[in-house]
């Protein structure tokens, strides 16, 4: 059985993956600034009882004691939350960039920085990114605060993983394709996604679970289409 926190979860791909870890057992301390979707979620019949809720803004100066109540040890972290604005670049204001950089990077940065004595030695720390955060890939027009966010998210995984190469700790980032939630209708408004949030859920909760022994200090491109 793992401890296992997730920020964002109190709607899409957050949502389904504090419920797949419960349902296979696992205690999960849910994370969002919702304090009604946190409840809807702990009261799901999948969540069994395994599902802690803590209503934070990771945007404010949180304390790390509203984390650790729930768990001294922790096995998994996964940084889901997430914001997108979509704007023409010449109308990003700096409100939007620092709104943005705020809750993709910062808020992960210290979200980390704070837990690291709460770890277990051989926990897994997951980010959750975008394809669009990958040099290389397809960009969209609107979308280049949110892709150059996922873009330094990224690189933080690889950072983090050398700053503690010495330990057991493993750091990777998924770089998520098309899911179909409420953050992909904002970006691409009509646009079907191939993916539920139920189904990129699963992956995420197998990639947490058993990958980190194969995979450690990467960005792992999880898509099926363009966005």
């Amino acid at each position: 059985m793992k401890n296992v926190v997730i920020t964002g979860a109190s709607k899409g791909i957050g949502y389904q993956t504090a419920l797949q870890f419960a349902q296979q057992g696992h205690q999960v301390l849910a994370i969002s600034r919702n304090h009604e979707k946190l409840q809807q979620l702990k009261s799901e019949k999948l969540a069994e009882g395994r599902i802690q809720i803590e209503v934070l803004d990771l945007v404010s100066d949180f304390s790390v004691d509203e984390i650790s109540k729930h768990f001294k040890k922790i096995d998994i972290l996964i940084n889901n939350a997430g914001l997108l604005i979509k704007k023409p670049f010449e109308e990003i204001s700096h409100s939007d960039l620092a709104e943005v950089y705020t809750v993709n990077v910062f808020a992960p940065f210290l979200m980390v920085q704070k837990l690291l004595p709460y770890f277990n030695s051989d926990a897994h720390i997951i980010n959750i990114g975008s394809v669009g955060g990958v040099n290389g890939t397809q960009k969209f027009p609107g979308l280049s605060i949110y892709s150059s966010s996922k873009a330094a998210l990224s690189s933080l995984s690889e950072c983090w993983q050398a700053e503690f190469e010495e330990t057991d700790l493993t750091f990777n980032s998924l770089a998520l394709g098309a899911v179909q939630t409420e953050m992909l209708s904002e970006a691409f408004p009509g646009y079907r996604a191939p993916l539920s949030a139920q189904e990129m859920s699963k992956y995420i909760v197998r990639f947490a679970l058993e990958d980190h022994l194969f995979i450690k200090g990467k960005t792992i491109l999880v898509s099926r289409s363009n966005p």
